[in-house]
């Protein structure tokens, strides 16, 4: 202490000298531990972030309904004119006889046939199927799947007009209906054929 009752700081030196003679002397009580000023305190934890909220749910726009397609045109007979000239002799641009085949052969040779008919740029073609008779062996589908039928008589003569108004064929028939006496009569069928579209 100085004169005037005031401690004197210590200079540098000194702390240094002090500190060398204190660190060989064992205290008669230890300590009690305290941080290390040097130490910064240890950041508070933040608080947790609140969730965002969920962006808007965008409307649900209902679905656009495709439009229905069109109607398929109904099968239709020959034209007057044509019909005239078949009645007077004039004969057709070819002609398919399903005698003594099976359904399953004659359905294939029918559709076959057909096609080839298109491709040729034929108009009006005989279809062959006998006059057999018309009791009743069984139900026939629109799509032409055959149930309950047996071979025999009258079995292509109810199944060929079903089979000619099948959907995919209707691309190549145009209709139908029963032949002439001079090209068979109820046994036969005439075909129109659609014209094959050429170009896109």
């Amino acid at each position: 202490m100085n004169r005037r009752g005031r401690r004197r700081s210590l200079h540098p030196q000194e702390h240094a000298l002090w500190a060398e003679v204190t660190r060989h002397v064992t205290p008669l009580r230890p300590r009690p531990m305290t941080p290390d000023a040097g130490e910064p305190p240890a950041p508070a934890e933040a608080p947790p972030a609140s969730p965002e909220p969920p962006p808007p749910a965008r409307p649900v726009r209902p679905p656009v309904a495709q439009p229905a397609p069109p109607p398929r045109p109904p099968l239709a007979g020959l034209e007057p004119r044509t019909r005239r000239k078949l009645g007077r002799g004039a004969e057709v641009d070819a002609r398919l006889d399903l005698h003594g085949l099976t359904q399953q052969a004659a359905h294939r040779r029918l559709r076959g046939f057909l096609f080839e008919a298109q491709a040729a740029g034929h108009n009006v073609v005989l279809v062959i199927t006998g006059k057999g008779d018309f009791a009743r062996l069984g139900d026939l589908e629109p799509q032409g799947v055959l149930h309950g039928f047996q071979e025999g008589r009258g079995v292509l003569k109810r199944a060929v007009p079903l089979w000619l108004a099948e959907p995919d064929l209707r691309a190549v028939v145009l209709g139908f209906e029963a032949a002439g006496r001079r090209h068979g009569g109820e046994g036969a069928l005439y075909v129109r054929i659609r014209r094959k579209r050429t170009g896109p």
